[in-house]
């Protein structure tokens, strides 16, 4: 198991990109969050199966149809075991 903390850059803010975050990780029994920033970008912290987090990743490059990503940063860590399941987090 692994964590990875991502950060996706873009137009991704109001074309679904987090309720499309949370259907790909629940379909893939992935744990953790995922939220807008305030600077127009999109956070997601997850845990899960490396496979499955690199697959998630690979689909953070392309997003929902309607998205236009930029650039996506990612910062993988042992994962910790920290969450339940997988949720949409308000902006902080």
């Amino acid at each position: 198991m692994i964590r990875a903390h991502i950060i996706v850059e873009g137009r991704v803010q109001g074309v679904g990109y987090r309720a499309n975050t949370s259907r790909y990780a629940n379909q893939h029994d992935l744990k953790g969050w995922v939220r807008n920033l305030r600077d127009g970008k999109v956070e997601i912290l997850v845990e899960g199966d490396p496979e499955m987090i690199d697959k998630l990743i690979q689909w953070c490059h392309r997003g929902p149809t309607s998205a236009h990503v930029s650039r996506v940063l990612v910062d993988k860590t042992d994962a910790i075991g920290e969450f339940k399941g997988f949720m949409v987090k308000s902006t902080p």
